[in-house]
């Protein structure tokens, strides 16, 4: 199965000789796949929370190589390009210990694993994914065809919008038939992280035989479950410090120039805290339908852009690249207005009365924003 291969967590490689002894935690990969070049790179998650970068020789697309996990854990291994951006080649599994993954097939299509036992009840558990999935990547598919030949991104997201939801039900059925028919397989284990919802996840969980529910597979599904809990948590809390009504925390950050800036200085209009960064693709992409808005109804709202996670000097540098018109102020680390607003992700917009109580919040580049603004200022 062709797989995305950014954002997950990764396990270091290293070369080791065939008749090298086993460590304890050691995971064998081997193979050919095509498409390979000359290299790997394999990123491994440390036990202080950082990654570590290993090069792994694929010469004629061939590898051989053993990573040490203390525990079962999603691995990716990619080219140097695909690191850069500049393609995606590269394959993804699950790292368990003591066993021998032998894969095979395309780097850039579909690849097949054998081996020992978990390995070939994971092919099969990725070969029915790649069937389950199927439908929702040929509609991604056709929706990045239709955006790159210049069809409306504002129309493209309503599709996927309005289409999405349904697919996502259909998948996670699938993915659910195929636990309970496989109560047995460690490999339905290393299936639970696909599950979107907090709840569908404790309900394939409870499919599992008990061997495997409580076998070594359960570190694996459990730091997922455990994320997500915090996750909904956040969300709920989110949802409480972002609600309509709710009195906007008052805050002073410093502007662009330097000069400290209150929200509270701008009570009598209605404000758009705009949560970005220069690192976000989504806040850059929207900037182009901001600038026309701010125009379009030019003194009838007002936009503080809050700087996230940038250094200063690169915040500076992308207010100024991109002419953006409105308010700005730099968020330096330490500060509580993220928590205070209760931000998961990257843009939000929170609209702000003129009495100073939240409005609206918009999280992502979503068209209900402007559809907002126009219906509030285009009276």
């Amino acid at each position: 199965m062709r797989k995305i291969l950014f954002g997950l967590a990764i396990v270091a490689a290293s070369m080791v000789s065939a008749t090298a002894q086993a460590a304890e935690g050691d995971v064998h990969f081997k193979g050919e796949l095509k498409g390979l070049k000359d290299s790997l790179i394999v990123i491994s998650p440390q036990a202080d929370g950082k990654f570590k970068r290993d090069t792994v020789l694929t010469p004629n697309g061939k590898f051989d190589f053993t990573v040490n996990v203390k525990e079962p854990c999603a691995i990716s291994c990619y080219t140097p390009g695909t690191l850069r951006r500049m393609e995606n080649i590269g394959f993804q599994a699950v790292a368990v210990p003591g066993e021998t993954a032998e894969i095979t097939g395309d780097a850039t299509k579909s690849y097949y694993f054998s081996g020992s036992k978990f390995y070939k009840e994971y092919n099969e558990a990725d070969r029915a994914m790649e069937v389950i999935n199927k439908p929702m990547q040929d509609l991604i598919n056709n929706l990045n065809t239709r955006m790159a030949a210049g069809e409306s991104q504002e129309t493209l997201l309503k599709e996927y919008q309005e289409k999405s939801d349904a697919l996502k039900e259909t998948m996670m059925a699938g993915l659910m038939d195929f636990i309970k028919q496989h109560p047995n397989y460690e490999a339905s284990a290393a299936m639970i992280p696909q599950f979107e919802n907090l709840d569908k996840m404790k309900e394939a969980v409870a499919l599992l035989a008990p061997e495997v529910r409580n076998g070594r597979m359960k570190p694996y599904y459990q730091n997922i479950i455990d994320e997500a809990s915090a996750r909904a948590e956040a969300e709920k809390e989110a949802e409480k410090k972002q609600a309509a009504g709710v009195m906007a925390p008052d805050f002073t950050l410093n502007d662009i120039n330097g000069k400290p800036l209150a929200l509270s200085s701008l009570r009598g209009k209605y404000v758009v805290l705009d949560f970005w960064g220069s690192w976000c693709g989504w806040c850059i992409k929207g900037i182009p339908e901001m600038k026309k808005y701010y125009a379009k109804y030019k003194g009838k709202f007002e936009i503080l852009g809050v700087d996230c996670n940038d250094p200063e000097a690169k915040w500076k540098e992308a207010v100024k690249k991109h002419e953006l018109p409105w308010l700005h102020v730099y968020n330096p680390k330490g500060s509580s207005v993220l928590a205070d607003y209760g931000i998961q992700g990257f843009p939000t917009k929170i609209v702000i009365g003129p009495d100073g109580k939240i409005v609206k919040t918009i999280v992502g580049e979503d068209p209900a924003f402007y559809t907002f603004l126009d219906e509030t200022f285009g009276k």
